[in-house]
């Protein structure tokens, strides 16, 4: 049986001049930059045999998948399961150093870093990023399929096929924009995964890179 290839890619740069934890809000669309990042993930698929692209129903998701699935001649498909993860945060500025989580105000919500307390679960997350993962195995048996998500479902589905313990640093997450995390199956066992960045050069000049939110 040819081995099946599921592509779990990132989303390109965000326009969001404010600087806020967009998560699941509406109208956070991909920068020029994010643009661009879009087409350097799709060239790098050029050659590949994909016949399956799905991706979350957020507009950064949405626009990212577009340039793939024209490449191939496909729709773009999507599923609620790669939606980003809920948290308590979106809509506010929140990033390191800024205070937000020494101020006590903040201090019930942060009480729980293991399951989160602050947000979604990252057993739920796991699951269903799961369980989006085998849907798209099975609609592209025997060739590859892109799914088009967000930073933290992304790494924590990888953490989970990795059996590791789904709490991080967040700092340390391999899942950069507009990268692959490619899963390759052998029937339904994963029996490997890679990792690239074809945006990197992209990313290099991005001044919001390492700061982005709500990714």
């Amino acid at each position: 049986m040819a081995e099946t290839v599921v592509h779990v890619l990132r989303h390109g740069e965000v326009h969001n001049p404010d600087g806020i934890l967009y998560g699941r809000l509406p109208g956070f669309r991909l920068s020029e930059l994010g643009v661009q990042m879009a087409k350097a993930a799709a060239q790098a698929l050029a050659d590949r045999t994909v016949v399956h692209v799905v991706a979350s129903p957020l507009e950064r998701a949405q626009q990212t998948a577009e340039p793939i699935a024209a490449q191939f001649g496909l729709s773009v498909g999507v599923d609620e399961r790669l939606i980003e993860s809920a948290n308590w945060f979106e809509g506010k500025k929140v990033s390191p150093g800024d205070g937000s989580f020494r101020d006590p105000r903040n201090w019930w919500v942060l009480r729980d870093p293991v399951t989160p307390s602050w947000g979604e679960a990252y057993r739920v997350i796991a699951e269903r990023m799961f369980a989006a993962l085998h849907a798209a195995r099975v609609a592209a048996e025997g060739r590859e399929a892109v799914l088009v998500s967000h930073q933290l479902p992304i790494w924590t589905l990888r953490r989970h096929v990795e059996r590791k313990r789904l709490w991080h640093d967040p700092r340390r997450r391999q899942c950069g924009l507009a990268s692959l995390t490619s899963f390759h199956f052998d029937g339904a066992k994963i029996v490997g995964i890679g990792y690239s960045e074809p945006a990197a050069h992209l990313v290099s000049i991005s001044p919001t890179a390492r700061t982005a939110k709500g990714a």
